[in-house]
Formats: structure tokens, C-alpha cells, sequence
């Protein structure tokens, strides 16, 4: 199972009811609901985040920085 899991969750995700973890068969998909995630969060959140991918092992996290 590969994972993709949001850290630092900001009031944007859970309004938007976005899961914070989830597990996919392939790490293909995995990937490719992360980058879907990443999209989504840069188009219709706040604009008050930046979002980074960090791969590792085949799983996916996601993480929410303040813009400085």
C-alpha cells in the first residue's frame, strides 16, 4: 500500500473535507492523487500556504508552510 498523507492541516482542508491520509494500491496513483491534491490546494485555498511533495519510499506527503 502507498500513502499520501497531509501534515500541518490548515483550515482550508478540513472546509474543503479532504481526506489527511489515504492508501492506493500503486504508488502511480498515489502520485498522481497528490499532485491532484497539490493543484486543487494552489487554485481554491486561501493563498495564505505554500505547498510542498515529499516522496519517500513510494509514499506521498504533503505539507502546508506559511508564506513568508
Amino acid at each position: 500500500m502507498y500513502k499520501v498523507v497531509i501534515k500541518n492541516s490548515c483550515r482550508c482542508v478540513l472546509k474543503s473535507g479532504m481526506h489527511e491520509s489515504l492508501e492506493f494500491e500503486t504508488q502511480e496513483e498515489a502520485k498522481k492523487e497528490a499532485e491532484s491534491m497539490i493543484e486543487k490546494m494552489k487554485t481554491t485555498f486561501c493563498q495564505k500556504h505554500q505547498f510542498i511533495i515529499n516522496e519517500q519510499f513510494g509514499d506521498f506527503t504533503i505539507y502546508i508552510k506559511s508564506r513568508s
